[in-house]
Formats: C-alpha cells, sequence, structure tokens
C-alpha cells in the first residue's frame, strides 16, 4: 500500500459515519445516502492530491458530496419519494431529540426544495459559516443567506402547519 492510499484510507476510515450521516440528512434514504458516499468517496480517490490542497479538506469533501447529491436529483430517474421507514439507528442519549421529533424533522426537511436543503444542512447541520457554505455550493454569500433565510422561514410554516395537524389529531 502506498503512502498515499494510506492517508486516504485513514480519513475515509475517521470521515466515513459523519458523511454518511450529512448523506442522508440530504436525500432522507439510507440506500441512497450510501450511494452518494461512495460516488464520492471514488472521485476523491481520483482526486486525492487536489483535496490535500485545499484549505479545509472536510469542507471541500462535503462540497463533492452535495455536488453529488444535486446531480443525482437532476437524473429524471432519481426523483425524490416519501417513505414510512425509520432510520436503521437511533441515538437517545440525553440532550438529543426523541425518535418522533427527529422524524418530524426529517420530514420538514424533506419539504424544503434540494438546494434550499442543501444550504439548511451545510450551515445547521455541518455547522459552516455563510462564507464557507457559498463556497461548497458555488454560489454567493448573498444567496445562501437569501436561501437560508427562506429555508428557515418554510420550515417555520411546515412546522406549524404540522403542530395544527398534529394537535387537530389528539382531540
Amino acid at each position: 500500500m502506498t503512502g498515499r492510499d494510506e492517508e486516504f484510507r485513514d480519513y475515509v476510515s475517521a470521515r466515513l459515519e459523519p458523511l454518511r450521516r450529512t448523506a442522508y440528512l440530504l436525500c432522507r434514504d439510507w440506500h441512497t445516502a450510501d450511494d452518494l458516499v461512495s460516488i464520492t468517496l471514488g472521485k476523491l480517490y481520483r482526486n486525492w492530491r487536489r483535496a490535500l490542497g485545499a484549505n479545509n479538506i472536510d469542507a471541500y469533501v462535503r462540497g463533492m458530496l452535495t455536488n453529488a447529491w444535486l446531480d443525482e436529483r437532476r437524473r429524471p430517474w432519481r426523483r425524490e419519494h416519501s417513505t414510512d421507514e425509520v432510520p436503521e439507528r437511533a441515538d437517545l442519549a440525553a440532550g438529543k431529540p426523541s425518535v418522533g421529533e427527529r422524524e418530524m424533522l426529517l420530514d420538514l426537511l424533506g419539504g424544503l426544495a434540494p438546494r434550499r436543503r442543501a444550504v439548511v444542512v451545510l450551515r445547521f447541520y455541518c455547522d459552516l459559516s455563510v462564507e464557507e457554505t457559498a463556497q461548497v455550493l458555488g454560489v454567493s454569500t448573498g444567496t445562501v443567506k437569501s436561501q437560508s433565510a427562506r429555508a428557515l422561514e418554510t420550515l417555520r410554516l411546515l412546522a406549524s402547519h404540522h403542530s395544527a395537524v398534529e394537535s387537530g389529531r389528539r382531540r
């Protein structure tokens, strides 16, 4: 095994699960998330030297992952569909949202347009700055700010509608 291969293997070993979770937040399907991570890691391996030259390799890889998801969304046979499946694993550690709350959050995320969902995931799940998010998506910081604001407004509306529906069911 070459030093390049070993470096790559070490990087992937340390980042695989976070990449998989990020992919799931984008596409909301574990199988598709695994496919996206595989596509991303294949491209990363081919461009490993360039990735090492990036200011922030994790941001570079998240950008590759996000772009892979957006590319997949454009394919006519890959239209998003809803599912009643619960994620394979639940993290019920203290301070974490309950399974029901997490499911509701994922449903709310699913109500966003793909670009807005990408902005929300990168900004609030991956904790990227406006500038980093803009760089990952290849858009201006103003676009990130406006998409972020619109996405959060949409999430608020969807959440209030969801709450109203749930209140009506309990009566």
